[in-house]
């Protein structure tokens, strides 16, 4: 006997409509969880004099560009400051400082402004950097003292060289995936003046972690650090941000060649760190102010 499926009867309707109603329900998932994440990032940059902070920049620039892909934020970045204004900082969920940070009064004011009404921000290595005199004084001390909580620069390691990293805060968005220790990427370490222990207002996510030391190459004595604690990577409670002391490349200067030959970005854990404090800043809960002119 030859059997023939009877295409009027209702059971192929209830596989065909089932099959719509999976494909809808696919598609509206989809569309959630892409629409729920979305964020926009812009990064601010110098990328002059100092060839380690140039190959950096433009380093973290490709990174950012292509997490933004897998992680459906959008990324921008500009060596434009005069665009830190209100106007511009409002079409932005988190501003990024890749070496250096904003020197005109109006730019402070404003980038203040945007911190205090809930705005977003990460900042790099050199972005923390201020010494009197230099050419970056320490003359802001909302950023600087109470920001960032650090105050001026101490001293550094040299040459860049890894570290072992310890999670201080293991619950913090940032840090909650990562393993109690963690091997860093290559990099000139800083050390500052204020205590961050001592700031009620700063929580350390990660620290340098004692089987690290001693740390640093040299050729000075003072640019290896044997002993002491040293915070790497913290946020300040009252602001929605977080800083990370990475951010130096290894540069072969001693040649004249200037070839990078460390990256920034070589290490999972160290990504994994950087991707996650950027999805909490940009996804995470935001304040219910709204920037003055937006």
């Amino acid at each position: 006997m030859r059997l023939t499926l009877n295409t009027s009867s209702p059971i192929p309707r209830v596989f065909k409509e089932s099959r719509y109603l999976i494909v809808v329900c696919i598609l509206f998932l989809f569309y959630y969880n892409t629409s729920a994440q979305q964020f926009s990032v812009v990064a601010f940059f110098t990328a002059k004099q100092d060839p380690a902070h140039i190959s950096f920049v433009h380093e973290a620039n490709r990174w950012f560009k292509e997490q933004s892909a897998k992680f459906n934020f959008k990324y921008d970045s500009t060596n434009d400051w005069s665009l830190l204004n209100i106007p511009f900082l409002k079409k932005y969920d988190v501003v990024i400082f890749l070496d250096t940070r904003p020197d005109s009064a109006a730019q402070r004011t404003a980038f203040e402004e945007y911190m205090k009404q809930g705005g977003g921000w990460m900042g790099f290595h050199f972005a923390g950097f201020a010494l009197t005199p230099s050419a970056y004084p320490q003359n802001w001390n909302w950023y600087h003292d109470t920001f960032l909580g650090a105050g001026e620069y101490k001293s550094n390691t040299w040459r860049p060289t890894s570290a072992v990293l310890k999670v201080e805060a293991k619950k913090h968005p940032a840090t909650k995936n990562l393993p109690p220790i963690i091997k860093s990427a290559p990099n000139e370490w800083y050390c500052w003046k204020n205590d961050l222990r001592k700031n009620p207002d700063i929580s350390i996510l990660l620290s340098i972690d004692s089987s690290s030391f001693p740390l640093g190459t040299g050729p000075k004595p003072h640019e290896i650090w044997r002993s002491g604690y040293y915070p790497v990577v913290w946020t300040n409670t009252k602001y929605k941000m977080i800083y990370f002391n990475m951010g130096h490349n290894d540069m072969d200067y001693e040649h004249g060649t200037n070839r990078q030959l460390s990256s920034s970005f070589s290490e999972v854990d160290q990504n994994k760190l950087i991707i996650d404090a950027l999805l909490w800043l940009g996804t995470g809960k935001k304040s219910k102010k709204r920037l003055k002119g937006s």
